[in-house]
């Protein structure tokens, strides 16, 4: 036997080449997480910028001249090291995450998600446990290095990440604590600390403003419709297994209900947002958009066939997509404003 036969993660399934490798380290990684994840930190940075901007224009002429040169020119002036730390901290994080929920459910990915590495076998059992083992301490690492609110959140993110996945707590198992884990990470603790993380590198006011916490609100409430319909196109591999979930307690049109009208909700509200005015952001971009967008879920939403599981994959990822959106949209809104 050669020696490229032996170092195979799995007899008849080797990693051929480099970009191969690359290519099953990218399914590894979940991309849309990761594409989540990025775009987040980039929406967080975009409003952390608009708000700085706001408070530097409403700052009078008198105090401006009190102010040293040195200490407006720290605020006016945006690095970059702030927001490329905070990237590279969040997705090491995210690979941990979802990499450590992956090796905990082998058996269960070969029924639900069988082109997953590790499932596939593309991936050891051995690979899969090095990359999230090196993954979550580089993200440790890169955030103490960056900033203290952003160690404290990737801290706390992969603390709900471990318990999420891993025995004896394996929080996936109850569907109210595996939904818990799932939006209070991405909702409250993602916005809210990397928001945090961006006014300490700016030397801004501590305080969260209302647009960061109308986003939070938003993203927490969008990601409780994401966390419960994610189950359902699982739902065979969870029974096997007696992962119970809120598909298998209720029924998948039940589900696909509940998280239209969620996610419904959400756009609604912050089209309220905007017609109230309660934040600072341009109206008419946040309003028209919004209602495009949710015109768009609803004609989407007749075309799904619950019986098929490619389609209701795809609607899974179409809802992704308009969760990318928001960290596109919200930002222009308060840079608009």
């Amino acid at each position: 036997m050669s020696q490229s036969s032996q170092n195979s993660p799995l007899p008849g399934k080797p990693v051929q080449s480099y970009f191969q490798w690359l290519y099953a380290f990218w399914k590894f990684s979940r991309p849309h997480t990761i594409i989540g994840t990025s775009l987040s930190v980039l929406g967080l940075y975009l409003i952390a910028i608009a708000i700085s901007r706001d408070a530097i224009n409403h700052i009078s002429t008198d105090a401006m001249n009190r102010v040293s040169t040195n200490a407006i020119h720290h605020v006016s002036t945006y690095s970059l090291l702030p927001v490329f730390g905070a990237w590279i901290g969040c997705l090491c994080g995210n690979v941990y995450i979802v990499g450590l929920n992956q090796l905990e459910d082998v058996e269960i990915d070969k029924i639900n998600k069988p082109h997953l590495p590790l499932a596939s076998g593309e991936f050891s059992q051995q690979t899969g446990q090095l990359i999230v083992a090196s993954t979550g301490i580089l993200a440790l690492v890169v955030a103490w290095l960056t900033g203290p609110f952003l160690l404290g959140m990737v801290a706390i993110s992969l603390a709900i990440g471990t318990a999420y996945s891993l025995p004896p707590i394996r929080l996936k198992q109850f569907p109210v604590w595996a939904a818990l884990c799932i939006f209070s990470v991405r909702g409250t603790i993602v916005n809210l600390g990397l928001y945090l993380h961006y006014s300490w590198a700016l030397q801004q006011n501590q305080t969260i403003p209302p647009v960061v916490w109308v986003l939070t609100l938003f993203i927490l409430v969008f990601t409780f419709a994401i966390a419960i319909f994610k189950d359902i196109p699982d739902m065979e591999g969870d029974r096997l297994y007696n992962i119970t979930t809120f598909t298998i307690k209720l029924g998948p049109q039940a589900v696909f209900n509940l998280s239209l009208w969620v996610i419904t909700a959400c756009y609604l509200g912050i089209i309220l947002v905007g017609v109230l005015n309660v934040a600072s952001v341009n109206a008419i971009f946040l309003v028209v958009t919004h209602l495009g967008l949710l015109a768009w879920l609803w004609l989407r939403s007749l075309t799904v066939d619950l019986q098929e599981k490619s389609a209701i994959a795809q609607f899974y990822q179409f809802i992704w997509k308009l969760f990318f959106m928001e960290y596109l949209i919200f930002p222009i809104a308060c840079l608009l404003a």
